[in-house]
């Protein structure tokens, strides 16, 4: 019995596996904790990300179409004024765009017309970015 005793105070002495163990994984929840902060950040910056390019993109289609209907408008009416494509080089650039190409030949009441708009810096992607959208305008007009 002493023999025993003398065994179980000298596993008290030098510490019992488990506490080894437990003092091993001391702090193994803070490293895990910081993982997985850090992977919630890089997601939310990835999700800011898409949502930046998916507005630049509703953006960019938005001056197009009004771009594409005033180059068509002009196109019907025929009157002296600006040209076709100066007018929708207007209206995009008052919904910050900029007219890459207008599709707009006299004699017809079609339009086509591409814009860019600028995304800017992401956070996740290096590099400045830019988001294309076409639209096509018809007028009809009543027949005489």
């Amino acid at each position: 019995m002493t023999d025993d005793r003398s065994r179980s105070d000298a596993e008290d002495a030098r510490g019992s596996p488990n506490a080894a163990r437990e003092h091993a994984e001391r702090g193994s929840v803070t490293v895990l904790s910081a993982g997985v902060m850090a992977a919630l950040v890089v997601l939310a910056m990835g999700a800011s990300d898409v949502a930046r390019v998916l507005h630049a993109a509703s953006r960019a289609q938005t001056a197009a179409d009004e771009a594409a209907l005033a180059a068509a408008q002009a196109l019907a009416i025929d009157e002296p004024g600006p040209e076709p494509a100066e007018l929708a080089s207007e209206y995009a650039a008052r919904n910050d765009a900029a007219l890459e190409a207008c599709g707009c030949d006299r004699g017809t009441f079609e339009a086509t017309v591409t814009v860019r708009v600028r995304v800017g810096d992401l956070f996740l992607v290096a590099g400045d970015r830019t988001v294309r959208a076409e639209a096509r305008a018809q007028v009809d007009l009543p027949a005489p």
